[in-house]
C-alpha cells in the first residue's frame, strides 16, 4: 500500500465548533444519533464514515468563505455552501498519519474543483476512483498542482456535489 503525497484537511476545529451552534445558512444546529441508514455518511470533522449510535449532524457549510476569510480572497460568486456531516460534539479530529485518502472507494466518482489565490476556480478533474485509490488521487492532485495558480483543491462527491475534503498546496 501507498501512503499519501497530499494531505486532505479536516474542517478546522474553530469552524466546527461554530457550525455546531449554527451552520453557514444561519440554521441551528440539529444533532441526531445515526441509524443504520445514517451509518456510513462521510464526516468532515475526521475524515471517516459514520458508524450506527454515533451522534451527528447534517449543517450547511461553505469552505471557500472560510478559506477565504484566513487568506483575504474574494470568491464572489465562487462561494458556495452545502451539506455535510459532523459529529455532533468535539471528536479527535483526522488521524494524524492518515496513509490514505477519505472516502476512496474504488468507482466512486470525485470531482476535483481548483482554485487560485483569489478563490476563483481555474479548474477542475473528474476523477473516477481507481483500485489503487492513493496513486489516482496523487495523480490527480499533482496535476492540479503543476499549475502555479492553483492555491487550493476541493475534493466533492458527484451524487450529491458534497464537499468532501480540501488539499492546500502549502499542506505538510
Amino acid at each position: 500500500m501507498t501512503t499519501t503525497t497530499y494531505t486532505p484537511r479536516a474542517i478546522p476545529p474553530a469552524a466546527l465548533a461554530e457550525l455546531r451552534r449554527t451552520d453557514d445558512a444561519g440554521r441551528a444546529c440539529r444533532p441526531f444519533t445515526a441509524d443504520a441508514e445514517a451509518a456510513g455518511n462521510p464526516l468532515r470533522c475526521c475524515l471517516r464514515s459514520s458508524r450506527e449510535g454515533e451522534r451527528i449532524a447534517l449543517v450547511s457549510y461553505a469552505p471557500l468563505r472560510r478559506w477565504a476569510a484566513e487568506t483575504g480572497a474574494e470568491p464572489g460568486a465562487y462561494d458556495e455552501q452545502g451539506p455535510v456531516f459532523i459529529h455532533a460534539e468535539e471528536c479527535a479530529g483526522p488521524p494524524a498519519a492518515p496513509g490514505t485518502y477519505p472516502f476512496d472507494r474504488p468507482g466512486a466518482l470525485r470531482t476535483l474543483r481548483r482554485y487560485d489565490a483569489a478563490g476563483r476556480i481555474v479548474g477542475g478533474r473528474l476523477l473516477e476512483i481507481p483500485e489503487a485509490p492513493n496513486e489516482g488521487f496523487d495523480r490527480a492532485f499533482a496535476e492540479a498542482f503543476a499549475d502555479p495558480a492553483v492555491a487550493l483543491v476541493h475534493v466533492r462527491a458527484v451524487e450529491y456535489g458534497c464537499f468532501h475534503y480540501e488539499v492546500r498546496r502549502d499542506a505538510p
